[in-house]
């Protein structure tokens, strides 16, 4: 963790990082005791805590029966971005990377199916998702694209943070194949157990913006969330290990 604030903050003062340090450890265990609290959890209590503040434009959509494809990211509350399921008739599907251990992948995949959202591993995305296609309803998919990919899938390289990494394009190529509505879930810590949401719109038709261009509109809003707040973002996650292997890129990657 602390190689990582120092990557990217490089002219901190040490003070400046143990700060961080120190209220970002806070914070996490602030999230651990509310994916406990899910489980139980009225869904009064759970809309009181995680607001979403123009919830007049998901009513919009599902009006006209249009899906959407949002970016999310490990910052302040991910966990209780379906809270989505209980406020519209839009029903949240959250793709993910299965957990290496099986007994917190399952406690994980039940708290956030709580109030009513579906979870699809990544490899299946694309399956469920077409199948969704030929089904009534309107959805709202939700990718977190701020990790690192393996790097022998590394075939997009760009800056985050001041750091040329690799990044994930799963969340783009799906928009522009679905050619749905693009946002970003932008999640900000109000104080302990509170948070404000609000759906950030990247691309109204993504099948007319150049490629990777969403994702770098992502990123950028992400960047200036953790600058403005350091301390809610999942540094102990290792998103900069591939930032020296850039050699190592599959033939035809693009370094942007």
């Amino acid at each position: 963790m602390t190689e990582n604030l120092k990557l990217v903050f490089p002219n901190k003062e040490p003070q400046e990082i143990k700060d961080i340090r120190k209220d970002y450890y806070r914070h996490m265990c602030d999230m651990f005791l509310e994916m406990i609290k899910s489980i139980s959890i009225s869904d009064k209590e759970m809309k009181e805590r995680f607001k979403i503040t123009n919830l007049d434009l998901l009513n919009e959509l599902e009006a006209k029966g249009e899906s959407m494809m949002v970016f999310m990211a490990h910052y302040a509350s991910y966990e209780w971005a379906n809270v989505v399921d209980i406020q519209t008739g839009i029903q949240a599907v959250g793709i993910y990377k299965p957990l290496g251990n099986i007994y917190f992948d399952r406690l994980v995949r039940r708290i956030r199916a709580r109030f009513g959202s579906r979870v699809i591993p990544t490899k299946y995305a694309m399956e469920e998702i077409t199948k969704d296609k030929n089904k009534d309803g309107v959805r709202m998919y939700g990718l977190a694209a701020d990790q690192s990919p393996k790097i022998y899938k590394a075939t997009y390289w760009t800056d985050f943070m001041g750091v040329k990494v690799p990044t994930f394009l799963g969340a783009e190529i799906l928009a522009k194949r679905l050619g749905i509505k693009v946002f970003y879930l932008k999640v900000e810590k109000l104080k302990r157990g509170y948070y404000e949401a609000e759906f950030v719109p990247i691309a109204d038709d993504p099948n007319t913006c150049e490629d990777y261009s969403i994702v770098k509109s992502y990123l950028r809003i992400l960047e200036k969330q953790i600058h403005n707040k350091p301390q809610y973002y999942l540094w102990t996650h290792k998103r900069w290990k591939h930032r020296n292997a850039l050699s190592e890129a599959p033939e035809g990657a693009t370094i942007d």
